[in-house]
């Protein structure tokens, strides 16, 4: 993930806690150099950029790829957000907003913009969204409904630690209050149905992610 931001101290703040919340995320201040770099999953794009108008960067970013795109800036007004939404956004935040709320953003944004659609493939895993059909090297593995929420919460960001609350809330809901260990229940069986070691890791103190295999 890319944030593109030249207020130090709201970079500073997005950057922590999207690490935290297990995104890779690497920053820059200009337009000139998020448009230097290598296109990275999502671009979390101000507007105000001190060398030009971010609405042209964004431009140019979807002009050499899908990436995904969240302008994040203190411009409120329709003008604005029609502005970028016309450049490529995929989505517009005004600031100042929660922590929560950007990475629900960034979780449907991502949904939107994956490649293939309503597949998801990761190493020998296929995920169709559609038909709630999973398979492991062309097999098909029967899983319940919460073994492929849990699955499909962790495959939309595959290598992003993604903690036991957010598993819980996808698979389950926001106001879920029973016992958590429910979750290392599914999460033991959907790993013996799958079959696949390593493919869904758990980072101790922190939550799950799907490996690499």
């Amino acid at each position: 993930m890319l944030v593109v931001e030249d207020d130090l101290g709201i970079a500073t703040q997005l950057v922590r806690g999207l690490t935290r919340g297990g995104y890779r995320v690497d920053h820059v201040t200009t337009g000139g150099e998020a448009l230097a770099r290598s296109i990275p999953d999502v671009v979390l794009l101000d507007l105000e950029l001190p060398d030009g108008d971010g609405v042209n960067v964004c431009r140019k970013l979807r002009e050499r790829s899908g990436v995904a795109i969240i302008v994040v800036t203190a411009y409120g007004e329709e003008s604005d957000r029609v502005n970028a939404l016309d450049a490529g956004a995929d989505d517009y935040l005004v600031k100042p907003f929660g922590l929560a709320e950007l990475q629900a953003r960034i979780r449907a944004v991502l949904r939107r913009v994956r490649p293939g659609g309503e597949l998801i493939r990761h190493g020998p895993l296929t995920i169709d969204l559609r038909t709630k059909k999973v398979t492991i090297n062309d097999h098909e593995v029967p899983l319940t409904p919460k073994e492929f929420d849990i699955l499909e919460c962790l495959a939309m960001d595959p290598g992003r630690v993604v903690g036991r609350q957010e598993v819980l809330e996808a698979a389950w809901d926001s106001h879920w209050y029973g016992p958590t260990k429910v979750l290392d229940v599914h999460v033991a069986a959907l790993r013996r149905k799958l079959g696949v070691p390593g493919l869904i890791e758990t980072v101790y103190g922190r939550g799950f992610r799907l490996g690499e295999v």
